[in-house]
């Protein structure tokens, strides 16, 4: 007899289902996605026990017919592939066909759609056909999905607690928001509702829905294209920062993806505008031709591996950095009180707070680590009050002191368009400054229409090297010092093989490299500048950087030894400064390419409104 044998329909589902459906919020993901290619104008979430118990998805889409209704449910059975062809060219969210018999192979699903002709309901339990019928409803399709993996209970006990479960939820919703804002979605959590959108295209609505007023107020757009890529979006002034790298919102064609390098070329276009482990907040669609993007790498579709990417890596930080030339501004400085009230916007702290406890769970891990549920859950409401809590992500999210109180209003929320102030920015800013005198030695007071003015003398002096020194090394062919000893490196046979490829990046810069045996480089001269670093550690983040990107970057890898060389040369703390010097400093820095933070991302200029001032004397 035969030990190999082909496994039952309803075995090969399950099987399949855990790399589709690992927790509630995957199937809201698979759903939305259906009801955005059925060209869906509003989209309803309702979760219950944040999805465990139920979900209810649904859209005023096009809707099914009854013969198509009842063919969503086989594997593999889809209406947006028709040939090997359109395999390599996507345009939907969806195209595998196994969302809806993965989600019907762990829980009950029961399916309401019309098409406007004919309706039908068709009821799934664990993947067993329990009955079908014609109704009539308004075109669209509802899904009702319930006891999810209450059959497994080796998937089921790995889910974690309700809020929990909600906040990936409502963090998914978000972002679909974002990157499909033409597209009114709304958001329920146990019959309260949570979020809204619009559904009127307003971008800057929803990111003051996430996080606030502050936020929507210094989202700086931009737009730029190549050959092959167009971008657009939305970065937030560097001023406005997180402890964590998941506020970047990647798009491609509209689709939502996770890319490691596309985040990486961001958070470092950002390094020279803030301080280190903070990330900032960005929103970039990509639009590309589709045949150049493939989409087909896992089946939760969030990974993409995309044709020209050092190309198109290049064009993000070419675009974020020219939209910061333009738009950079000073870092204001606020009331601690007036920071206090900004906590208290009711719908963006929600949301926010559920995304810092949430830290961004990546479905492409395994998520099983968790202990068991219980059997009875306690309301969302009561989870929330002690669990959702403004926190360092990095730290225990339930080891909490002050539980927060949340109150999720009913209301639509609107971005108000504000009343357009006069604000210098870029290197305007400092056209109008008026030196009043120097802060213990060390801060230069000025004075413009805004209001107080402070000025880093340390930090500014440093930003103002930086660059000049940035300029000097990165002439081509150097001066070299010839070494009476080779440095050598130990290299790996694959480093080895691309060492070629490693001297046409570096030859320019005045290092070259020669294979010395089976497993060593060595070099015989090196150019002045890399007198000032140890030379070997040098050499060595060099050739792993190259391992792990596959190029050299000169600039980057010298960004250490140009900022102890500018820090060096510059002026110290506790100095006091003539007014000659003092303008001295304030012109230099006008000169800077990034006049508003030192090379270690701090802040070379502060503001203090003249309006906040006001506030703190009670002045109105």
């Amino acid at each position: 007899m035969s030990k190999i044998q082909v496994l039952d329909p309803h075995i090969s589902n399950m099987i399949a289902a855990g790399e589709v459906v690992e927790r509630p919020a995957n199937i809201v993901k698979e759903c939305v996605e259906n009801s955005i290619d059925a060209h869906a104008k509003e989209i309803s979430i309702e979760a219950y026990e944040g999805g465990i118990d139920k979900l209810v998805i649904q859209d005023d889409g096009e809707g099914m017919s009854r013969e198509d209704a009842k063919l969503a449910f086989l594997r593999h059975a889809t209406s947006k592939l028709k040939d090997e062809d359109d395999l390599f060219n996507i345009q939907t969210m969806g195209f595998r066909g196994e969302a809806l018999p993965s989600i019907a192979a762990v829980s009950k699903v029961v399916l309401s759609t019309s098409d406007g002709d004919e309706g039908s309901r068709i009821e799934y339990d664990y993947g067993e056909l329990k009955g079908q019928e014609s109704i009539s409803i308004p075109q669209g399709t509802k899904i009702e999905v319930s006891g999810l993996f209450y059959k497994t209970p080796a998937r089921f006990k790995y889910l974690r607690k309700a809020s929990y479960e909600f906040s990936v939820i409502a963090d998914l919703v978000n972002k679909m928001a974002l990157s499909h804002p033409n597209i009114r979605f709304r958001l329920f959590h146990n019959d309260r509702l949570v979020f809204q959108s619009s559904g009127k295209g307003n971008v800057l609505e929803i990111l003051y829905q996430m996080y606030g007023k502050e936020v929507a107020e210094n989202a700086v757009p931009f737009k730029a294209k190549n050959e092959t890529f167009k971008l657009s979006g939305y970065a937030i002034q560097p001023k406005i920062n997180r402890s964590t790298k998941y506020f970047i919102f990647l798009s491609i064609n509209d689709r939502l993806v996770r890319s490691i390098p596309l985040q990486n070329a961001i958070i470092e276009t950002y390094h020279n505008y803030m301080p280190p482990n903070r990330f900032p907040i960005v929103l970039l669609n990509i639009d590309v031709d589709t045949q150049l993007v493939d989409v087909n790498v896992h089946p939760n579709k969030w990974e993409v591996r995309i044709a020209q990417q050092n190309d198109l890596i290049q064009l993000i930080k070419e675009t974020i950095n020219a939209a910061f030339t333009k738009e950079l501004r000073t870092v204001e400085i606020s009331p601690q009180k007036e920071k206090e009230k900004e906590k208290k916007v009711v719908q963006p702290s929600l949301m926010e707070e559920m995304r810092e406890e949430v830290q961004e769970v990546d479905p492409i891990e395994n998520v099983y680590e968790q202990s068991m549920i219980p059997k009875k859950q306690p309301t969302i409401l009561e989870e929330l009050k002690e669990e959702v809590r403004e926190v360092d992500p990095i730290e225990n999210v339930y080891e909490q002191e002050e539980p927060f109180q949340p109150i999720i209003s009913e209301q639509s929320y609107e971005y108000p368009i504000p009343i357009p102030k006069k604000k210098e920015k870029g290197h305007a800013f400092f056209d109008h400054l008026r030196i009043i005198g120097q802060l213990r030695s060390s801060y230069i007071l000025c004075e413009n229409e805004e209001g107080l003015v402070v000025i880093d003398q340390h930090a500014a002096q440093e930003r103002y090297h930086y660059e000049q020194l940035q300029k000097e090394l990165m002439q081509l062919d150097p001066k070299k010092q010839p070494l009476m000893l080779p440095l050598q490196v130990h290299a790996s046979p694959a480093l080895i093989a691309h060492v070629d490829t490693i001297n046409e990046q570096t030859e320019p810069f005045g290092i070259h490299f020669e294979v010395f045996g089976s497993d060593r480089l060595i070099v015989r001269e090196i150019p002045l500048w890399m007198q000032c670093e140890q030379e070997e550690e040098f050499l060595e983040r060099l050739l792993d950087f190259f391992m792990e990107h596959l190029r050299v970057d000169i600039a980057q890898l010298r960004k250490h030894i140009v900022a102890t060389m500018a820090c060096h040369s510059s002026i110290r703390f506790h100095r006091d400064l003539s007014k000659q010097e003092m303008e001295q400093v304030i012109k230099d820095l006008q000169k800077c390419e990034q006049p508003y933070h030192c090379p270690h991302g701090r802040p070379t200029v502060i503001t203090l409104s003249d309006s906040m001032l006001r506030k703190e004397f009670e002045r109105g």
